[in-house]
């Protein structure tokens, strides 16, 4: 893993809900945690000028930076990772983190088959990105996340309050941490 600190145990992934706070999202996460920019709402260039702006407050917290893109995005926007579909995780030549969704078994299965260096597993518990969805609760994520082969993350309706419920050390989200 080119991981050069801890891989973080807490992580904010950008939304379109939560732009308008990212930047004092990022200056309370604690100092090394990781940051998921999705921001697939944006046109290009002005997807790539929030990148940048949101980079420097990240970088100066020391937060790992993990774009959702291809490799060679990330590596010209100067990311730590990538994020996706298992399938989306093409070799990197280990020079960036893999982060791979996953819902189920057949993902966590593609995941590890990929060699992801982490899993977001979700939906945990209900969440507004997905309102009404299923979710697998927490019997359901420990029994899904024992096959995982990296670092398991948990997504879903986290919060410090059901991060506790769940008393995982890793959990990653968009409205909980905004």
């Amino acid at each position: 893993m080119p991981l050069r600190q801890p891989f973080p145990d807490l992580w904010l992934l950008s939304d379109e809900r939560n732009d308008a706070a990212l930047e004092d999202a990022l200056r309370r996460l604690p100092r090394g945690s990781g940051f998921i920019y999705r921001h697939y709402h944006l046109p290009d260039a002005e997807r790539l000028a929030r990148w940048l702006e949101l980079r420097r407050v990240a970088r100066a917290r020391g937060h790992v930076m993990i774009l959702a893109d291809s490799s060679l995005t990330a590596r010209e926007w100067g990311a730590d990772g990538i994020y996706g579909p298992p399938r989306a995780l093409y070799p990197t030549s280990g020079d960036l983190l893999t982060l791979a969704t996953a819902h189920d078994l057949a993902e966590i299965g593609l995941a590890n088959r990929m060699r992801a260096d982490a899993v977001l597993l979700s939906p945990v518990f209900p969440t507004n990105s997905h309102p009404g969805a299923p979710t697998l609760g927490p019997l359901r994520f420990r029994l899904l996340a024992a096959h995982a082969q990296m670092a398991v993350i948990a997504l879903g309706g986290m919060t410090g309050r059901t991060a506790r419920r769940l008393a995982w050390p890793r959990w990653a989200a968009i409205d909980g941490l905004s």
